[in-house]
């Protein structure tokens, strides 16, 4: 850091204050942001496409369509919502980049989040006028380019090169997003399955402006941003790459294309796991019903209770000298992903169309799913923070969330086919593509290794 503001040395739990700032403002935005997902498929399938078909006019729907359709065939309304939803979670990894660039060329970091979440904000309320449905997830997919690769970032700027605390900073600060995410589903989906779809997409708005506002307040404990430290750089410095940099950036671009499968299996959770959670899972619990939309909250509740025994576990292994490494973390994580949906097919076996399977079978689902995200996800956003060139910080966090992009995309595109196989097969087929993707990862391990750096 190049400042020695009182306010930067202030710390909390043994960490700068300004990593608590970043936890609240990210885990407000993901509380909207996880929110608004929680209803997204069902608000489609269950709701906006039935208007559509009776004649509602939706600002672009009839144009959207009849692309997805050219290229795909006739589509039915669940495979259609699969498609939308795909490319909506996908755009929402795909502008990262271009904020990332934003952000490192033009506004600096602080102001380009400022300007993510008064998007996003406005694509929030514009949920609540059907018409526009399709303009306020253009709000939403631009708001979040601008805001998520930049405010990943700045909890790496609160820590000098080498400080051993940034790992465990990013684990706090994952904990903050899951939190917002635990708490979104339990509050915008009962809000939207009983009171009216506006009401949950409502509340997912105010959660985005209760962020923007901690954000606001805490930048006085934020460390000068990149455009900041810009200035002590030569132009030398700020217009030419080492090779060493280079290495590091396709290392990174390499890591990307092997984690577009894992995302793609992994975010079916918001799209087919919650149809299959509404439509062929049984939430009653001690007589009373549970909402489907709940089941959303099982993913965050875990990561929040695994982080910390996950972070000891690791610990005892390096003290052994058994941990493994970064890339070899990560390849676990799409393996245990690959078993997660093992246990789903084992519960689906000659299950009907019109049965039910006990919410046990999905709940185990997402508790082994959530340790593989665990081993690939936050260890991830570390590794950019400490690999990257330091100009080009946010640029290169976009470039990670570009496998989450295609990701996401091959997420919907992978749905389209859960209402043509049956559940166990469907299930079966996902497995098998995270288990590939981490038996591929384990065979690039060496030369993955070797191009980012000795030290991850």
């Amino acid at each position: 850091m190049t400042t020695t503001s009182p306010h930067l040395k202030k710390t909390f739990l043994g960490h700068p204050i300004g990593l608590f700032v970043l936890f609240f403002t990210e885990m407000w935005e993901r509380f909207s942001y996880y929110g608004m997902r929680a209803l997204l498929i069902l608000y489609m399938t269950d709701y906006l496409f039935q208007l559509a078909a009776t004649g509602q006019q939706i600002v672009g729907f009839c144009a959207l369509k009849a692309c997805l359709e050219a290229v795909f065939g006739p589509l039915a309304i669940q495979p259609l919502a699969s498609q939308i939803y795909g490319l909506y979670t996908g755009l929402v990894y795909l502008t990262p980049f271009f904020g990332g660039l934003l952000a490192d060329r033009l506004l600096g970091q602080r102001k380009t989040v400022v300007l993510g979440a008064v998007l996003m904000a406005i694509g929030h309320f514009l949920m609540a006028i059907e018409s526009l449905f399709f303009i306020a997830l253009f709000f939403l997919i631009l708001g979040n380019g601008c805001f998520k690769p930049n405010i990943s970032t700045q909890v790496g700027s609160l820590y000098e090169p080498g400080d051993p605390r940034r790992d465990s900073a990013f684990s706090i600060f994952y904990m903050g997003i899951n939190l917002g995410a635990f708490f979104s589903p339990l509050v915008c989906g009962t809000l939207g399955k009983y009171m009216g779809w506006h009401y949950g997409f409502g509340a997912a708005g105010v959660g985005m402006l209760i962020g923007l506002f901690v954000y606001l307040w805490g930048q006085k404990y934020l460390a000068p941003d990149n455009l900041m430290r810009k200035k002590i750089l030569t132009h030398q410095e700020e217009t030419t790459l080492t090779s060493t940099e280079w290495k590091a950036i396709w290392g990174l671009c390499g890591l990307c294309l092997l984690n577009v499968v894992f995302w793609g299996v992994y975010e079916q959770q918001g799209n087919t796991l919650q149809l299959f959670a509404e439509h062929h899972t049984d939430w009653r619990i001690f007589g009373k019903e549970m909402p489907s939309t709940w089941f959303q909250s099982f993913n965050p509740f875990f990561v929040i209770v695994l982080t910390p025994l996950l972070n000891m576990f690791w610990r005892r292994q390096a003290r052994g000298g058994k941990e493994p490494s970064t890339v070899a973390k990560m390849a676990l994580g799409c393996i245990i992903l690959g078993l997660s949906f093992l246990v789903l097919m084992a519960g689906t076996q000659g299950m009907g169309e019109a049965q039910r399977i006990s919410c046990c079978w999905l709940v185990l689902c997402i508790f082994v799913c959530t340790i593989g995200e665990l081993y690939l996800s936050p260890i991830g956003l570390s590794l950019v923070s400490k690999v990257a060139p330091v100009r080009l910080v946010s640029m290169t966090m976009g470039i990670w969330f570009l496998s989450s992009f295609l990701g996401n995309y091959l997420s919907g595109y992978l749905g389209t086919y859960y209402e043509v196989f049956s559940k166990d097969q469907f299930f079966l087929m996902l497995a098998l593509f995270a288990l590939g993707a981490g038996i591929a990862m384990f065979a690039l391990k060496k030369p993955l290794k070797k191009a980012i750096g000795e030290e991850v």
